[in-house]
């Protein structure tokens, strides 16, 4: 028997995007099954003919997994935003169908991964699976031993709600250990307290490690 798979699933897996993502494309018309139309909830088999803004998805493909150190004043955004370059400029036209897991903001550099398997990112990124990452901080001035108190045992308010991740000093640096993945929380929560970032360096990623990769390098990852 031919078995059925959930439409968003499969647009999911095939297109690197979640399965929210897969629905959006669902209900904007831009997917059709066997030439009609999808609607979200559809299922598919294998012998069903899946596009794609009028492009066939094969049902068979091969996923890739790629470590990247992203240099600072790049976004990783497909397209430019401003005179921002993007990351998509340094790495090879081959992989621009690749889509990052989580972002890293234009002044921040480091670990970025990228695939094309949507379930990967997915459970790389959604915060019921408490992904650890880990960044080198530098501040503008010495961290006071109660602000890093407090924003490992108690957490700093910030307006979306209270930020909380273990800071350790390390040889004139800080390690920062976070599961969540807020916009810009390590920036914000020591902004609230009187601090500027000046560098925020990513090194890892669940069990990913950026090791000796150098800037603008990457590497293909077996997961």
């Amino acid at each position: 028997m031919n078995q059925q798979l959930r439409l968003n699933k499969f647009l999911a897996e095939r297109l690197g995007v979640s399965r929210r993502e897969a629905d959006e494309l669902i209900a904007a018309g831009k997917v059709t099954i066997n030439g009609q139309k999808a609607i979200i909830g559809n299922k598919i088999d294998r012998t069903s003919k899946v596009c794609y803004n009028n492009k066939l998805i094969p049902f068979d493909t091969d996923y890739l997994y790629i470590a990247f150190n992203k240099p600072v004043g790049y976004v990783c955004s497909r397209h430019a935003q401003g005179p921002s370059p993007t990351i998509y400029e340094i790495l090879p036209k081959k992989y621009h169908n690749l889509k990052t897991v989580g972002r890293l903001d234009k002044d921040s550099s480091g670990l970025i991964l990228l695939t094309n398997d949507g379930d990967f990112a997915y459970q790389m990124t959604h915060p019921k699976f408490h992904k650890e990452k880990v960044y080198e901080v530098e501040l503008d001035k010495p961290l006071e031993p109660l602000h890093q108190q407090m924003i490992s045992d108690f957490g700093v308010m910030l307006e979306d709600g209270p930020s909380k991740f273990m800071v350790v000093r390390d040889d004139g640096k800080y390690i920062a250990t976070l599961t969540e993945g807020r916009n810009r929380q390590i920036r914000r929560t020591f902004a609230a307290l009187g601090y500027k970032v000046v560098k925020l360096h990513r090194t890892q990623f669940g069990k990913y490690e950026l090791g000796n990769l150098a800037f603008g390098k990457y590497d293909i990852i077996k997961i």
